[in-house]
């Protein structure tokens, strides 16, 4: 998104929890995650105008990024989703709850998967 401290305010007048801001340099995006119950959503915001977060939106404006799910073991993962033919983005690397990578999106139908492992 283009202003994450306006996206976060509107979640917490929606009564949510909202966490602080953090900048995740190796992404290069400020981080703000919603807290549901059992979700998260996490909120981007591209730290200058050639991170692939700002193409995305610059591409397709805001909206959905992609999609994170928790694994135990990043690793292992990786080696399941390779052996199942799909396409990993490039080496895991810090992210902003833990180490992370990605599943690209032409091989799992248009959905662009993080993976994250929490340390």
């Amino acid at each position: 998104m283009k202003n994450i401290d306006e996206a976060a305010r509107k979640f917490r007048e929606l009564g949510l929890r909202v966490s602080d801001p953090i900048v995740v340099e190796e992404q290069g995006v400020k981080v703000v995650m919603v807290m549901l119950s059992n979700t998260k959503i996490e909120l981007l915001e591209p730290l200058g105008p050639e991170t692939t977060v700002a193409k995305f939106i610059e591409k397709r404006g805001e909206g959905i990024h992609h999609i994170a799910i928790e694994v135990d073991d990043i690793n292992k993962f990786i080696n399941i989703a390779k052996n199942a033919g799909l396409t990993i983005t490039g080496e895991p690397s810090r992210g902003a709850e833990g180490i992370v990578t990605f599943i690209h999106p032409k091989s799992l139908h248009g959905i662009l998967l993080e993976l994250v492992q929490h340390e």
